[in-house]
């Protein structure tokens, strides 16, 4: 059988190969083209973005925190400060085992657990480059030793660094504040607030008070060192630093004598003092006792030291001038006496018999006087001076609720004061569209005769009392109270003063002013309530004494001596002086103190004694020069 020949057509095929060497050819220079476009690409178009991550792949910007701003009174005395200190640090990426770097330096240096704990804490959030601090506030002697083993521990250095100091230590606490390291919670609001990149987690904040209040003119503006690093982020080589901007300086309205005066004279009692210049707003004292020290939480407070404060009874923690609520108790009284003289409810002459008691109607329910048997025959001045409930149940009855919450919501009571501290509570003055609010009830006659007497639902701050008491002094017009009077500025010595500003107007008949104002001296006078604290006083000053039940006796007798400390009544005190020219307007709560005549009228009477006249112990603290 004759194989098959096959016939090929080599003409075909060779045109077949010239195509396909073609398309082989086309494809590889389009793929040449495509990449010589992406080294263009790469190398000319986008060169200046991968020439900066380049950069920052072998360069690494370490901030160095500013130094913070101080904080002065309006004399120049000295309520937070920075120094300097050493500090002995660790950074970790020159350290294969920090842990036994710390082990071996505790032979040499003392390093508490509290310093390991801090350490550790450190380390997880801080970047590898950057310095941490084992031990603080080394001493000469602990310098020397360590510098003679320098050479046994790579990696760790000798630094010095500014430190936070308040001299003052509990007489401030409340009102300065305290700085502490950036939590987790503080670095959310930072991000918030688009400024978390001044910060870095192993830096300092304020966290309460003006340390707070005023972080942003605190702060400064953090510095910054450039280091080369390796592939591996090992720190080679510094290339540059750009110093930081130091913190503003603040120098405040606060009297730091004035408040030592009434820190003096509240003794072992717990309470609270404000004292204003009635015509500026500015705050010449707040104080709150007991107090803290604000040192202890600079580096981390203990936590044994925290819980004593945290479970203490006496809430040392707690801002009681500002966020301490309170029955205004008496000294509501000239406020209702004002109340009834404008919408002409009352007239001077007016006179009732006073049995020691009050009846409400046919519900026979008896509002009883502080007074036992009465005041007798009382017009509306006695009613101020010798403090007759009995006077005010039927005026506050005639009056009604919202007639005295229109009135006297004037004068700040019930509201916020906006001072420049956080955490400020709004008090309560009540009304009828309140209480069906917040309880779901009607309003009862009942609740008005407490009201009227500073009682019931009645609460406020002594810093509402303080501003209310200014509005008398300042013939009714308000003014926000405010701590800082002047912001220094680091850089350029500027001083920035803050302006009086004016939140209300109360449109008072000078001579209702006159006549309220008049009986409130005669509250200071023999026969007044407080006459003991008024006794050889070199100036004539306007008051009024309060004592706040703290619970009800339910109609039984009240015997302090009987009661439980912390059940006792609050004693309180308001005032203003010169009554003529006041030029100081003061609120004092003593808690559980008893009647306002005999503690809390004595510290207001030390107070203006020593701001009028300069009599008084003083503070022996650094002025700044």
């Amino acid at each position: 059988m004759r194989s098959k020949v096959e016939l090929r057509d080599h003409q075909k095929e060779l045109y077949t190969f010239h195509g396909r060497l073609v398309f082989t050819a086309f494809f590889v220079v389009l793929a040449f083209v495509v990449l010589l476009g992406r080294f263009v690409y790469l190398q000319v178009v986008q060169h200046e973005h991968f020439r900066l991550l380049a950069e920052q792949n072998r360069i690494k910007v370490i901030p160095m925190a500013p130094k913070r701003g101080a904080i002065y009174d309006r004399n120049g005395v000295v309520l937070a400060s920075n120094y300097a200190a050493y500090t002995l640090e660790l950074i970790p990426d020159k350290v294969k085992n920090p842990q036994k770097i710390i082990d071996n330096l505790s032979k040499i240096i003392d390093v508490s657990n509290k310093d390991r704990q801090r350490f550790s804490k450190l380390l997880e959030t801080a970047p590898n480059f950057s310095s941490i601090p084992i031990r603080r506030r080394l001493n000469d002697q602990e310098m020397a030793t360590f510098a003679a083993k320098h050479y046994l521990f790579p990696g760790v250095e000798i630094k010095a660094r500014f430190f936070r100091n308040y001299p003052n230590d509990e007489l401030t606490s409340h009102v300065v504040g305290y700085i502490g390291r950036v939590s987790k919670r503080d670095f959310k609001r930072l991000q918030d607030q688009g400024v978390a990149g001044n910060y870095t987690k192993s830096d300092t904040i304020g966290k309460i008070g003006l340390e707070k209040q005023y972080e942003k003119e605190l702060r400064g503006i953090n510095g910054y060192d450039h280091v080369e690093i390796d592939a591996g982020g090992k720190s080679i080589r510094k290339i540059k630093s750009i110093g930081s901007v130091p913190g503003n300086d603040l120098i405040l309205s606060l009297d730091a004598n004035l408040q030592h005066v009434a820190a003096e004279a509240f003794g072992d009692y717990r309470g609270a003092l404000v004292a204003l210049k009635p015509d500026t707003g500015e705050v010449l004292a707040l104080l709150s006792l007991p107090g803290f020290d604000p040192n202890r939480f600079v580096d981390g407070i203990d936590t044994a030291i925290w819980d004593a404060l945290n479970n203490s009874e006496d809430h040392p923690l707690n801002n009681r001038a500002v966020q301490g609520v309170y029955p205004p108790a008496s000294t509501f009284k000239p406020f209702m006496a004002l109340a009834a003289l404008e919408l002409g409810k009352r007239d001077p002459t007016y006179t009732i018999n006073d049995p020691g008691y009050f009846i409400l109607g046919k519900s026979g329910h008896v509002f009883r006087d502080w007074k036992e048997g009465g005041h007798g025959q009382v017009n509306l001045r006695k009613a101020i001076v010798e403090s007759s409930d009995t006077y005010f149940y039927e005026l506050a009855h005639d009056l009604g609720i919202d007639a005295i919450h229109n009135f006297i919501k004037q004068f700040g009571l019930g509201k916020l004061t906006r001072i420049d501290l956080e955490g400020e509570a709004s008090g309560l003055l009540p009304s009828k569209s309140w209480k069906q609010r917040r309880f779901k009830q009607k309003w009862f006659v009942g609740d008005t005769i407490s009201v009227g007497v500073g009682q019931g639902y009645n609460l406020a701050t002594p810093l509402q009392l303080a501003v209310a008491t200014a509005a008398l002094a300042n013939k009714g017009q308000l003014l926000k109270p405010h701590l800082v009077r002047q912001i220094e500025n680091s850089q350029s010595s500027e001083v920035k003063t803050i302006q009086p500003q004016k939140t209300g107007f109360v449109n008072l008949r000078a001579e209702n002013l006159d006549f309220v104002t008049e009986a409130m001296v005669g509250v200071t006078k023999p026969g007044g309530t407080a006459a003991g604290a008024g006794y050889l006083a070199q100036y004539e000053f306007a008051g009024k004494t309060g004592t706040a039940q703290v619970f009800s006796m339910n109609g039984g007798e009240y015997k302090e001596e009987e009661v439980e400390e912390k059940l006792r009544d609050h004693g309180l005190f308001i005032a203003f002086a010169p009554a003529k020219n006041p030029v100081i307007a003061v609120a004092v709560l003593v808690e559980n103190g008893g009647h306002g005549s005999r503690t809390a009228a004595p510290i207001a009477r030390k107070v203006i004694d020593f701001y009028l006249l300069g009599k008084g112990p003083k503070l022996k603290n650094r002025i700044r020069k």
